[in-house]
């Protein structure tokens, strides 16, 4: 053997041949074609066009005759347009309905209740998911298992509970908002305060904040998406309510709007005003529908942003 042969390094030892990475599997329903999410997206979009249909057909009406809403319910209106009196429908159900002092009620009711709800909720959300209080967990539940109870089972010992208290008007209807909307509102908050970094409260302890001072000047003002949210969704929650206010308010100059809605409705359809009856509707709808619209994005966000983080 040379010596040339004995300097030569050994041969290199082959290599493993390296396997390509497994192709991700493509996620659920991300498919070109997919049985399932065709049959969601038909069904979402037929509810939506329902839904816009019958949007058309409640503000179309509203400016319609009697006659023209039954013998042409999906033509534009007409009769009323052509007489130089579009709003005919709409000023017969403000001025027969009493909408004028419902609406200044309503506004009031729902605002006060709304603040107040939320003011409650805030601290309460923050104490079951920020300071360990003992038994929040099972705390947090039972307020989950509340927002489960409709109150329609309950309604009539409400009642006679709130009459023997000298409740059964405006104010007893007030308190029951308030109560029946703290369960959701607490529930709801709860996501954005738990989705809160520890390190912010910790950096306040050392500089000497108490809890209370911890609540109001760091952990609030960052909930705010959620505080906002909140205040959104119960404002058209209880904007909408009708039952309770038909149990509750008695003297007409305590009507809410869908209270006041609730007897010219009985009027308007003796008079067979149905016209009037439809801007009835329409007025106490359309403002709650125009607010949303204009909200929805923040409502989104503020709802994905809780339950995200």
């Amino acid at each position: 053997m040379s010596t040339v042969d004995t300097l030569k390094p050994p041969p290199a030892a082959a290599k493993p041949v390296r396997k390509p990475p497994r192709k991700p599997r493509p996620a659920p329903g991300s498919r070109r074609f997919s049985p399932f999410r065709l049959l969601g997206s038909t069904v979402v979009w037929l509810f939506t066009a329902f839904n816009l249909l019958v949007l058309y057909w409640l503000i179309s009406s509203s400016f319609k005759t009697p006659v023209e809403i039954f013998t042409k319910p999906f033509a534009l209106p007409y009769q009323w347009f052509h007489v130089g009196k579009p709003f005919r429908n709409f000023v017969y159900a403000w001025n027969n309905a009493g909408f004028g002092d419902a609406v200044i009620t309503t506004v009031v009711l729902v605002g006060i209740a709304t603040v107040v709800t939320v003011g409650v909720s805030a601290p309460a959300a923050y104490a079951l998911t920020r300071l360990g209080v003992r038994g929040s967990g099972g705390l947090t539940n039972v307020i989950a298992i509340g927002m489960g109870v409709p109150f329609q089972t309950v309604i009539i010992p409400l009642f006679v509970v709130m009459s023997k208290a000298h409740l059964a008007n405006q104010y007893g209807l007030f308190l029951i908002y308030v109560a029946l909307s703290i369960p959701f509102t607490v529930f709801l908050l709860t996501g954005f305060f738990r989705s809160l970094p520890d390190e912010l409260e910790e950096a306040a302890a050392i500089d000497g904040a108490s809890p209370t001072r911890t609540f109001f000047s760091v952990m609030l003002p960052l909930a705010r998406g959620g505080l906002i949210t909140a205040l959104i969704l119960n404002a058209i929650g209880l904007w909408n309510e009708t039952l309770l206010a038909i149990v509750f308010l008695r003297d007409q100059a305590d009507f809410t709007l869908s209270r006041a809605l609730f007897t010219f409705y009985g009027a308007a359809s003796y008079q067979s005003e149905y016209g009037g009856l439809i801007a009835g509707v329409a007025i106490v709808v359309l403002p709650m529908l125009v607010l949303y619209l204009l909200l929805a994005r923040r409502i989104i966000t503020g709802l994905t942003l809780g339950a995200g983080k």
